[in-house]
């Protein structure tokens, strides 16, 4: 018999099960409880869930095993994926294979409600695709919350050929993203062609993008073809958008709008099928109010957008990422592989990285080549990172915490958690919004909360009347 509104739970951890339950059933949910794979195949054949949520990881038949049976068994339940080891490569093949959404751990109770409530006003799950290829690519390094979300992103876009717009800081690693686009779409097995539109002088631009016939200009020796054109059936990447000229973004609007173009000096149309990834450090929406971007090509461009997050936003990536830059720095180099001790990692987890990933990726190549000693040192950082007025002395706010603790109970105040406890969020919430320029959902990310519960209590502190 189907309850209405019953979640079943796959999880081999019981705490995981039990913690999920509990919110469930607080949620006013009904569900039941599974250990293993083989547990779900034998109970769906006499009984269905409205929705399924399963750990990837479990002993025997893991949660893509299970995905791929309850795809031909119950196509129209929706399946949340969860997992402890969350990276690209698993947050595209969950999406790939269908499930509903993808929830790394640990997740918080509030976005892990959300997402079930939001399967269960669901009618049917899209169906999986047998035939995807997932190509052995190395992963983009990040277990963070704000790069969770981008792989998230990466994963729903898996099936579609739509336009996307990458915005981030320089150096935050946005030309991996647009390739990760690429290579898990549907046309992975079509040409990637990418082109800098700040890397090319502004005579050149309209020739390198669209090509140019035999004697169009002085030095025209041959036709030549354009990068849409190598591009035909693929994707082209326009890395630095926001330096396009403006005659250019008309020409680009029209192939975007009529999916043809004529080259440099030629007269018969070009036609091609292009999907365009493109990337900006700059405020897009600022250069349109300022009059220096068509506001029409921008809203062409910005189908879909994705936040690559600066480094000092995940920096508890920074270990993984200098253990892969100094291990490939070694190789390239020919040279003894380095490694940090804790003090030396905890100034680089301090630092502000104004250059971002790519600001790390030649410090380990300097620390590669200048540390005399196979272990570095916080004096053998380059100074830089010593000298950066970012690096500070940890403030003891424990100790600051107890001298007001103290002071409080001296003057006779009672119930100090009610005054005390809501100060301390506030403050925690005012400091995340700071970081992260207003932004809730990133700032809720900083916090290990979800985007709900910092709404709510943004609510409830009245922050928003101030």
């Amino acid at each position: 018999m189907t309850a209405l509104n019953r979640v079943w739970i796959v999880d081999d951890d019981r705490s995981i099960r039990w913690v999920l339950s509990r919110a469930l059933k607080g949620a006013g949910i009904a569900c039941d409880e599974f250990e293993s794979g083989r547990e779900v195949v034998k109970a769906i054949e006499s009984d269905q869930p409205r929705v399924i949520i399963t750990d990837i990881r479990m002993p025997g038949m893991d949660g893509f095993e299970l995905l791929r049976h309850l795809n031909d068994a119950v196509p129209e339940v929706p399946v949340i994926i969860t997992t402890a080891h969350a990276g690209l490569e698993s947050a595209v093949s969950a999406f790939q294979s269908g499930a509903f959404e993808y929830l790394p751990k640990p997740f918080d109770i509030d976005d892990a409600i959300e997402l079930v409530e939001r399967a269960l006003s669901q009618g049917e799950s899209a169906q999986p695709d047998p035939n995807v290829d997932m190509q052995g690519q190395t992963e983009i390094i990040g277990s963070a919350p704000l790069m969770q979300e981008v792989f998230r992103a990466i994963g729903r876009l898996s099936k579609s050929s739509i336009n996307v717009l990458i915005t981030g800081e320089s150096g935050t690693g946005k030309e991996l993203i647009a390739s990760a686009l690429h290579r898990h779409s549907p046309r992975a097995d079509k040409p990637f062609i990418a082109l800098n539109m700040a890397a090319i002088t502004r005579d050149l631009l309209e020739s390198e993008l669209f090509g140019h016939e035999k004697g169009a200009f002085t030095g025209a020796q041959t036709a030549r073809q354009g990068r849409f054109e190598q591009a035909n059936n693929g994707t082209l990447f326009l890395d630095e958008i926001g330096d396009m000229p403006a005659e250019l973004q008309t020409r680009l609007l029209r192939v975007l709008a009529e999916g043809e173009f004529y080259r440099v000096g030629g007269h018969a149309p070009i036609q091609v099928d292009v999907r365009v990834i493109a990337a900006t450090h700059k405020d897009l929406e600022e250069e349109v109010a300022e009059g220096e971007f068509r506001e029409d090509l921008f809203h062409r461009l910005n189908v879909v957008r994705i936040r690559v997050p600066a480094l000092r936003e995940r920096s508890e990536d920074i270990p993984a990422l200098l253990e892969h830059f100094l291990s490939r720095a070694a190789g390239e180099l020919d040279a003894e592989r380095k490694s940090l001790n804790p003090e030396a990692l905890e100034i680089l987890g301090e630092f502000g990285w104004p250059g971002n990933v790519r600001q790390l990726e030649n410090i380990a190549r300097w620390l590669t080549v200048m540390t005399p000693s196979h272990r570095v040192h916080a004096e053998d950082l380059p100074p830089e990172v010593l000298n950066d007025s970012g690096v500070r002395p940890e403030i003891d706010w424990q100790q600051a915490l107890r001298g007001w603790a103290n002071q409080r109970l001296m003057s006779g105040s009672s119930a100090l958690m009610d005054e005390a406890l809501p100060a301390f969020e506030k403050v925690m919430i005012s400091a995340a919004l700071e970081r992260t320029g207003g932004r809730r959902q990133d700032a809720a990310a900083l916090l290990g909360w979800g985007r709900n519960t910092i709404t709510r209590k943004i609510r409830d502190l009245h922050m928003d009347d101030a």
